[in-house]
């Protein structure tokens, strides 16, 4: 059996901000699970939206980290840029091609968490 990646878990400090954001970029409601915890399933892996507080965790075992960036594949790049803009988010870049072939946008949603949406259609894994 391969190891398979299922699940990133993004802290947040507002589960219903983050609910709010990531059901718009992503075209799609998720799942509460807990009070503190959304879920959005991106083809067969789980991004978890987690917020400590909410979920009950008043002792602060929960420590913000930083990240890496979380590349997410989207039919229409122009679009997630679009309607970040219109939203709440840390910082968003400008949409770009690399060296390798893949257009892409470098983000941080509104809890300061890295992103980076990638063209559906210019996703390279290396082959």
């Amino acid at each position: 059996m391969e190891a398979k990646l299922y699940r990133i878990i993004f802290p947040v400090n507002d589960i219903n901000k983050a609910e709010k954001f990531y059901s718009k970029i992503l075209k799609q409601k998720g799942t509460r699970v807990s009070p503190g915890r959304h879920y959005f399933n991106l083809g067969g892996t789980i991004l978890a939206c987690y917020d400590p507080t909410a979920d009950g965790d008043e002792k602060g075992n929960w420590e913000f980290h930083k990240n890496q960036y979380i590349y997410i594949s989207v039919p229409d790049l122009e679009n997630i840029k679009a309607e970040m803009e219109n939203l709440d988010y840390k910082s968003i870049g400008v949409i770009e091609k690399m060296p390798w072939g893949e257009r892409l946008l470098y983000a941080n949603d509104p809890f300061g968490n890295p992103i980076c949406f990638v063209d559906e259609k210019t996703v390279f894994t290396g082959n």
